[in-house]
C-alpha cells in the first residue's frame, strides 16, 4: 500500500519536475563519488606526478654527472699520458747518475776520450732544476759531431752549450773539445724545503 501510494504521488509530479529532481540525484551521486572515490586518488595522482618529476630531475642529473665523471676520466688519462712524456724529457733525481753515465757512453761509442767530466751545483728554476755538466773530450771534430748529435736524440733534454775546440798541437785533427752539457729534473718538495730554507739564510 505504502509504495503503491508513493508511485501514485510521484506519478502526479509533472515531468519537468521529475527530470529536475533526477538530474539533483545524479548531481549528488556524482559529488559523494568524486568526493569519496577521484579526490582522493586526484591527490595520490598529484604526489604521484610530483614524485615522477622529481625523480626524472633526479635521472637527469644523474646522467649528466655520469658525463662529466666520463669526461673528468678522459681528461685525467689524457693528463698522466703527457705526464709520462714530460717523465721522459725530465727524469726525477734517482735517475741522474743513469742519464750521465749514458751521456759518457755516447762519447765513448763515438771514439772520444772524456778527459773530464764533472757534475757542477744543481740551479733552481720554477718547476725543475737544472744540472749542468762541465765536459772536455778528445777526438777528432766529426766524432765531436757525432756525439752532440747522439745526445740530442736522447729522449731526455740534454743542450750542449758553451763550446770551444782547439787542436791538442798544431795542425793535428784531434781537437780537445770543452762544453758545458746541461739536463734537467723535475724539483721534489726536498728540493722546495732546501730552496726555502736557502732564502732563509739569504736573508
Amino acid at each position: 500500500m505504502e509504495q503503491g501510494g508513493i508511485y501514485e504521488k510521484i506519478e502526479k509530479i509533472k515531468m519537468p519536475y521529475r527530470l529536475l529532481i533526477w538530474l539533483g540525484t545524479l548531481v549528488i551521486l556524482a559529488g559523494v563519488f568524486a568526493w569519496l572515490v577521484v579526490m582522493p586518488k586526484r591527490d595520490a595522482i598529484e604526489r604521484l606526478e610530483k614524485d615522477i618529476s622529481k625523480l626524472q630531475r633526479q635521472l637527469t642529473q644523474a646522467k649528466l654527472r655520469a658525463k662529466n665523471l666520463k669526461k673528468f676520466e678522459a681528461e685525467l688519462k689524457q693528463v698522466n699520458a703527457q705526464f709520462q712524456e714530460a717523465l721522459k724529457l725530465l727524469p726525477d733525481k734517482k735517475e741522474i747518475p743513469t742519464l750521465l753515465t749514458t751521456i759518457t757512453r755516447l762519447g765513448t761509442e763515438s771514439n772520444l776520450t772524456f778527459i773530464r767530466f764533472s757534475p757542477k751545483r744543481e740551479r733552481a728554476k720554477d718547476f725543475y732544476m737544472e744540472i749542468p755538466v762541465d765536459i772536455e773530450v778528445r777526438g777528432k771534430y766529426h766524432d765531436v759531431a757525432v756525439f752532440f748529435d747522439k745526445v740530442g736524440r736522447m729522449e731526455r733534454i740534454v743542450n750542449i752549450l758553451d763550446v770551444s775546440m782547439r787542436p791538442v798541437k798544431k795542425y793535428s785533427n784531434i781537437l780537445n773539445t770543452k762544453c758545458v752539457a746541461v739536463t734537467y729534473r723535475f724539483k721534489g718538495i726536498g728540493d722546495e724545503k732546501a730552496s726555502k730554507s736557502n732564502k732563509k739564510k739569504t736573508k
